[in-house]
Formats: structure tokens, C-alpha cells, sequence
């Protein structure tokens, strides 16, 4: 492995540890550059989940200590998400890419019209709902949240912030928390998939994770102090981004060519 192979996945991973811990769909950038540098398309998806395993426990680990998990419910949503993830992990699904991606596009699309249109339901919560006990509606959600996590995991944390917000009333600080902690106990049961099937590279998986480790350390930071405005204008950004790539805009992998010659 070169230098300049590893300078770009610790700074991709630096990337990608602070969009995913702040918003989602930094598996754009890490999925792009795993198979730019050779993987195929299954073993850079069994690949990115190491990184995402430890930088989810690291800004677990950051939100817990700021005292803005609440493990509790965290926890309970992690069940039957953790439960469609293994299916999803398992899962050989004949679907067309290009529809698929052109759908999370859409969905972003719709998540955004909500932001910027309802700011106050969505970045500062709802205490009338956070204070119920969650119902089974939820946990089925989350059970097909799992499923597609499980599957690909790529723009995965806005189906979370969705569900997070409207079904259970956290604030989008409170919300990221949470979606961090339950991505967290997820992951390690999809990875034991992927080693069962040999699609993981450890050597640039634990490369990318030193960098995708710091970035979630600094963004679990920066959400605590700057609140829930800083929160949202980072999720703004972050879905035009990504609808733009599911759209064809523009190429994350031709753009990353640039830097690495493979």
C-alpha cells in the first residue's frame, strides 16, 4: 500500500466520521474511494463497516459523557433494528441500483422541505411525544430502517433522524446521539456477516477508521456546543450533496480519482 493510499483514506475517513455522526450519507465518500482503490462493490460494504462500528463508539462514548444520550429508548430502538439489520446483511436483493439511489435522492429532497418549512417539529423535538412510552409503530420502522441499514447503509442516518425525531420527539442533538448508539449495536452483528462471507479488508478498514474515529470525536463536540441550528445547516448541506450524487450530477469516485491513481 502507498502513502498516498493511506493519506486518503485517513482523510476520507476523517470526512466521513464528521457527516455521518452529524447528519448521514457519508458512506458516499468511503464506499466511492474503497472502490476506486480496487474493491469490488461487496467487500468495500463489508469494509466501510469497520470504520463505521468505531467511530460510532467513539461518538457514542462523546454524547454519553455530554450527558445527551438517553440510553434507555436508544437502546430499545436498537432491538428491532438490529434484528432487520442481520436480515439485511444476508440479504441478495435483485433490485436496480439507479432506482434505488434516484429514491433516497427523493426521499432527502422531502426530508429538507421539512426542515427548512417546519423547523421547530424537527430540530427542537417534541416534548409531548418524547415523554410517551414509544409504540409498536416505532419498532416497526426501525425493524425496516434495519433492514435497508443492514443491506447497503449508505444515507441511512436521515431514515434514523427521521424516525428519531417524529416518532419519539428528540431534539436533532438528542437525535443524533441516538442514531450514533443504535448504529453502533448494529454494526458489529453485520460485520460478522461480511466476515463470514470474506468481504471485509481490515488492512483499509482500520486505516479509514483512524480517521473516521477522530471525525465523529470532533462532530459530537461541535453538535453539543453549537446546538441545534449548527446541527441542522450541517444536515442541510449534507443531503443537497448527497441527493446531487443519487441524482448523476456529479461522480464522487471521478472527483476522488484526482487524488489516488490505482
Amino acid at each position: 500500500m502507498e502513502w498516498g493510499e493511506i493519506i486518503a483514506l485517513i482523510v476520507a475517513g476523517l470526512l466521513v466520521g464528521f457527516i455521518n455522526t452529524l447528519a448521514g450519507g457519508g458512506s458516499i465518500v468511503s464506499l466511492s474511494l474503497l472502490m476506486l482503490l480496487g474493491l469490488p462493490a461487496p467487500v468495500a460494504n463489508g469494509t466501510n463497516r469497520i470504520a463505521i462500528a468505531l467511530q460510532t463508539l467513539a461518538g457514542t462514548a462523546s454524547f454519553k459523557k455530554q450527558k445527551v444520550l438517553p440510553v434507555k429508548k436508544a437502546l430499545l430502538l436498537a432491538i428491532p433494528t438490529t434484528l432487520g439489520s442481520l436480515i439485511g446483511a444476508w440479504i441478495a436483493v435483485d433490485i436496480n441500483e439507479e432506482i434505488l439511489e434516484k429514491a433516497i435522492g427523493v426521499i432527502m429532497l422531502v426530508m429538507l422541505f421539512f426542515i427548512l418549512s417546519n423547523p421547530q417539529k424537527l430540530i427542537y423535538g417534541r416534548a409531548d411525544i418524547m415523554e410517551k412510552p414509544l409504540n409498536w409503530k416505532i419498532y416497526i420502522i426501525f425493524f425496516f430502517i434495519g433492514l435497508y441499514a443492514g443491506f447497503i447503509h449508505m444515507g441511512v442516518g436521515y431514515f434514523f433522524l427521521a424516525g428519531i425525531v417524529f416518532g419519539a420527539g428528540f431534539d436533532l442533538v438528542k437525535a443524533n446521539a441516538v442514531k450514533v448508539f443504535i448504529i453502533l449495536i448494529y454494526t458489529p452483528f453485520t460485520i460478522l456477516v461480511f466476515i463470514f462471507n470474506d468481504q471485509i479488508n481490515w488492512k483499509y478498514g482500520l486505516i479509514l477508521a483512524i480517521g473516521s474515529v477522530t471525525g465523529a470525536l470532533i462532530s459530537s463536540r461541535m453538535a453539543v456546543k453549537k446546538g441545534v441550528i449548527f446541527v441542522k445547516w450541517v444536515i442541510v448541506v449534507v443531503i443537497l450533496f448527497t441527493a446531487g450524487y443519487m441524482f448523476g450530477l456529479y461522480d464522487v469516485k471521478e472527483f476522488l480519482s484526482v487524488f489516488v491513481k490505482k
